[in-house]
């Protein structure tokens, strides 16, 4: 078990410590006829033990407690922190839960519920914890920290700032915040501002691991790469790191070997990341219907449905609508953070970075893929509910679309393209694309925030069979979507910046503006939170244009599946 926690270094029992009282039963909540002397007296030795800091027996003799039937919110706190140990993490939410029931202000219980909730990666639920802890105690800057970890586990980078800053604010020595500040500076590719912040972390935690990533990144920027392994191969063989962590760190050697121009170990250190995060996630992802076999069952689905069938009446026109609807997709690392960022830098456009917002259609007409076939046969009392929840979605995201160009950017929206044919009739469609190889390499090279898609992109196979279904999903939707549908070279982007994207503006009604060359200032003021963030702060590259030859060798196995677009797309072959 590692000493360290996701987002906290200074821990204590529920992360919060109120000014200390004496440990009291609570009789209303103890079941039966209890001896409230003895009660008090367990509830007394407990908090003893866990004032020592000997967190293993206090924890031992609560859960002996609970099992003879004292509850008590110190008791199932440090219940459930034996638990989330031992990784039965099920058990630890039901003590939690417990807790909050009996007393339901007790901040600690609160706060503990939130950080076993994050430390599954429930991080939706986390926040509305975090957020709840925060109004009751605003001034705790514990949960300020913690709420700034999960938004940014959400992608709502800026809010994660806004969280980590206050946390600082209220307690300059919380080192959760400024790594948390660190990590952001990080992933926006401010890398001279990011040093100084996780070398105090470390002065106080030595091989603290989020602080050694971002110093090693730090380091790769700069060129000096031989320092960056040395920190990266410390780190990896720290036994105190959890399997994810360990992960994470073999995958930035990876990328630090690929600065150095070692192809080969960049590789198998890419490898060896990617099937530390099989394991670690096979009990989630892997006992399930694979994204892959899904999206596969779904192609076999539309062979059976007529293409008409995708077109509807549309609704009726809304107050707050906006001037032109946009779907940007394609494939991960197609080049749609790009496009996205250079439309966002328009002042007619409001764009919305991956967000979920599709989310109850899905829940709808795509739970399983013979929903389709109810899908193309509904009509529009069925879906104009769902398009109502969607704009709702929008909003609650921060989109504000009404009379501008809104640009819904998600690259898996690909594979939800019959709602979006099916609710939006009027909406054109962006279609990022980009050298297939190039494409499945990076999606492998990458860390996303795992999902049954980034499930997926952990091996080379996985990568190339998704990728191989988003286009054959496309191809059986092509008839209903090309009048309304733009697609986008990611190389013509880069070799003639202007033309591409006067031809984009044109497709979408909007006129040149100069400011969508400065889509990367714009974009380090609006935070991206894809693994595109740094590099797109650095502005328009080639660098990964054709990157996929150095690792030809490699990428030998998935070449084959990968060859039938590679040639209707018209990349060469060599």
């Amino acid at each position: 078990m590692s000493e360290w926690k996701v987002g906290q270094i200074k821990v204590k029992v529920g992360g919060y410590t109120p000014a200390a009282k004496p440990a009291q039963a609570a009789p209303a909540a103890t079941p039966g006829a209890r001896d409230p002397d003895a009660d008090r007296q367990t509830l007394q030795a407990i908090q003893a033990a866990a004032q020592t800091r000997d967190f293993a027996r206090a924890s031992a003799m609560a859960e002996q407690a609970w099992q003879g039937g004292l509850e008590h919110p110190m008791v199932l706190n440090l219940v459930a922190l034996k638990c989330e140990q031992e990784g039965r993490f099920d058990d630890a939410l039901k003590a939690l839960g417990r807790a909050v029931e009996i007393a339901p202000n007790d901040i600690g219980a609160r706060n503990a519920l939130g950080l076993v909730l994050t430390r599954i990666e429930r991080y939706r639920e986390a926040l509305g914890v975090f957020e709840g802890v925060c109004a009751m105690a605003p001034e705790f800057a514990g949960a300020h920290c913690a709420r700034g970890a999960a938004l940014e586990s959400l992608g709502r980078l800026k809010e994660a700032e806004a969280a980590y800053r206050r946390a600082e604010e209220l307690q300059p020595e919380n080192l959760g915040a400024v790594q948390g500040l660190a990590n952001l500076l990080s992933r926006r590719g401010a890398h001279a501002e990011a040093r100084p912040l996780a070398e105090d972390v470390l002065d106080a935690q030595p091989n603290f691991p989020d602080a050694v990533m971002v110093l090693a990144a730090a380091d790769a920027a700069e060129g000096a790469g031989e320092r960056a392994k040395q920190r990266l191969d410390l780190l990896i063989a720290d036994e105190r790191v959890t399997p994810v962590q360990r992960a994470l760190a073999q995958g930035l050697l990876g990328d630090v070997l690929d600065t150095m121009d070692l192809p080969a170990e960049a590789f198998a250190a890419y490898a060896a990341c990617n099937m530390e995060l099989w394991r670690a996630y096979a009990p989630v992802y892997g006992q399930r219907t694979s994204a892959l076999d899904f999206a596969r069952a779904m192609i076999a689905e539309l062979d059976n449905i007529p293409p008409d069938a995708w077109t509807s009446a549309g609704g009726a026109a809304r107050a707050d609508a906006p001037k032109t609807h946009v779907f940007l997709l394609g494939f991960p690392r197609s080049g749609t953070t790009l496009l996205e960022q250079v439309l966002a830098s328009h002042p007619d456009v409001e764009a919305l970075e991956e967000r979920e917002t599709l989310e109850a259609a899905q829940r709808a007409f795509l739970s399983q893929p013979q929903d389709l076939i109810r899908l193309a046969k509904a009509g529009e009392s069925e879906l104009a509910p769902l398009r109502e929840a969607y704009w709702e979605r929008v909003k609650a995201e921060g989109g504000s679309p009404a009379g501008k160009v809104f640009v819904d950017k998600h690259p898996l929206n690909t594979f939800r393209l019959p709602l979006i044919l099916k609710l939006f009739p009027d909406a054109k469609i962006l279609f990022a694309r980009r050298d297939p190889r190039d494409v499945v390499l990076s999606c492998y090279r990458r860390r996303f925030v795992m999902s049954g898609s980034a499930y997926q992109l952990l091996t080379l196979p996985g990568a190339a069979g998704h990728y191989d279904a988003a286009m054959r999903l496309t191809e059986r939707l092509d008839a209903p979507m090309a009048a309304r549908t733009r697609v986008v070279r990611h190389e013509a982007l880069i070799e003639d910046f202007d033309a591409a994207v006067r031809e984009v503006c044109d497709f979408l009604g909007l006129p040149w503006d100069d400011a969508m060359r400065d889509f990367a200032e714009k974009g380090r003021d609006r935070a991206v939170a894809t693994p595109s963030g740094a590099q797109l702060s650095r502005g328009l590259s080639a660098e990964g244009v054709g990157a996929w030859r150095r690792y030809a060798t490699e990428l030998a196995a998935v070449q084959p599946q990968l060859k039938p677009w590679v040639e209707a797309f018209g990349y060469p072959r060599e």
